[in-house]
């Protein structure tokens, strides 16, 4: 893990992605899904999750989403590309983000 900068490694994570489809990826396969810098690389996005979380990695898989082209009255304009990390846990491993919020 030292081969990576420490200060570089706790920005490469944006935040936990929180939706329908990433609650039923963590379900079924495991995974957790971040945002994540758009250049951030694989070992980069792995040394980040285990440093942050304290949980083993088992592997990592990336996918760019386009942004939308949106319009503004007569003015169009685009929304930024995001970086997802999908990130496979070892089995027995958990993240929840669900601890420190009021339900």
């Amino acid at each position: 893990m030292s081969k990576f900068n420490q200060e570089r490694l706790l920005q490469v994570l944006v935040a936990p992605q929180i939706s329908e489809k990433a609650t039923m990826i963590a379900d079924k396969n495991e995974q957790v899904v971040f945002v994540v810098i758009p250049d951030a690389t694989k070992p980069e996005i792995k040394a980040a999750v285990e440093l942050l979380f304290k949980v083993k990695v088992a592997s990592v898989q990336t996918a760019t989403q386009k942004g939308k082209v949106k319009r503004f009255g007569r003015f169009t304009g685009r929304r930024s590309d995001v970086k997802k990390a999908f990130v496979c846990l070892e089995p027995g491993q958990e993240i929840n983000f669900a601890e420190g919020s009021a339900a």
